[in-house]
């Protein structure tokens, strides 16, 4: 019985570490035909935000409902590896959707690319790290994250995590 609850740890934890790389891979993979710019800083379309499409905006509050729904465990210090592991691959699901269902122009798909950096990197820590810490950090970059979406993209009624 105990060595079956290890195989499914271990299943559920590589599926989890699958899930982070086919997302990174695809975000890398995503390529639109971009200036050249090789711009690292968000930054507004000519003081304006960047347009947004319905696939992006459902995935990004997909993201916020699922943090919101972990921040009290996470606040309390009660959040488990498991409840990190498992918002982690909510956080993923929906940067590969993103990925494959991308329809911005170009330099809004080039700003696009530096939250979906940070959301990764935010979603690597709460399954890497394995420190508590490190796991609330992750935690912290895929909020800071949802704040530059709003911040930068045009998605009427956004309201960031509460």
């Amino acid at each position: 019985m105990l060595a079956m609850h290890k195989l499914s740890v271990a299943a559920a934890g590589l599926a989890v570490c699958l899930s982070i790389n086919m997302s990174v891979a695809l975000a890398q993979d995503h390529s639109h035909s971009h200036d050249g710019s090789g711009s690292t800083q968000l930054t507004l379309n000519h003081g304006k935000k960047w347009a947004t499409d319905e696939n992006l905006r459902l995935s990004m509050i997909r993201i916020r409902d699922a943090l919101e729904a972990e921040l009290p465990a996470i606040h309390s210090g009660k959040a488990s590896a498991k409840q990190y592991q498992a918002l982690a691959k909510k956080v993923n699901d929906q940067i590969s959707f993103m990925v494959q269902n991308c329809k911005l122009d170009r330099d809004a798909d080039a700003m696009l690319h530096l939250v979906l950096a940070e959301l990764i990197d935010g979603s690597d820590a709460m399954v890497h790290q394995g420190s508590g810490e490190a796991m609330h950090q992750g935690v912290e970059k895929i909020a800071h994250a949802l704040e530059n979406y709003g911040t930068y993209f045009d998605h009427p009624g956004w309201r960031g995590v509460k």
